[in-house]
């Protein structure tokens, strides 16, 4: 084997260059500089990594961008499979809705963070954004399941609530810090006290 290959199997079997810290490490740099104006190049930089050795976990730049946004769709869709979400009262559903998304928001901040920074430019992106789209339209039909049952006030319209109630819990990837005073839950209760009391 030459110094090169030895060079290029020690660098791939470094602690933490799995495909899971290459992808933490590509969302970091896409929100930073933006996925268009990140490069594999870039990314093998940060990591020190070549090329190939990035390409030995994923096939193309597209692919971790997928598995970024997967990462934060999957939270926000597993807060809806829950059974929680499924039964009971409409008020109390949209509540552990908005809890769950609080949660996964801050469990998984860099990756929503860029999920709310997709424009549809790519076919990965424009897919993200129908899955997020889908989200909002079950948040928007729990809105005005809770309406119909007298639990929310009756004079805005579900959509433009749910949009709000989002705009809210989306605001924190402008400003919340995991390892700062507020918990998740703290947020949650916050935001809940303001949506639904």
């Amino acid at each position: 084997m030459t110094e090169t290959a030895d060079s290029e199997t020690l660098r791939r079997g470094r602690p933490g260059y799995d495909q899971r810290g290459i992808l933490e490490v590509a969302v970091a740099a896409f929100n930073e500089h933006g996925y268009d104006a990140t490069s594999i190049g870039m990314l093998a930089d940060r990591l020190g990594l070549s090329k190939s050795a990035i390409y030995h976990h994923v096939a193309s730049k597209d692919e971790l961008l997928r598995l970024a946004l997967d990462e934060a769709l999957d939270g926000l869709e597993g807060v809806l499979r829950a059974p929680e979400a499924a039964s009971g009262a409409a008020a109390d559903r949209l509540a552990f809705v908005l809890r769950g998304a609080v949660r996964v928001l801050a469990d998984r901040l860099p990756y929503v963070t860029l999920l709310l920074r997709v424009r549809g430019n790519t076919e990965v992106e424009r897919a993200a954004l129908a899955r997020r789209r889908a989200f909002d339209h079950a948040v928007a039909d729990l809105v005005a399941e809770a309406r119909a049952e007298g639990s929310l006030r009756t004079d805005a319209d579900p959509a433009v609530v749910a949009r709000l109630l989002f705009g809210m819990i989306n605001s924190l990837t402008e400003w919340y810090t995991p390892t700062g005073p507020l918990t998740p839950d703290d947020l949650a209760a916050t935001i809940l006290a303001l949506a639904l009391r």
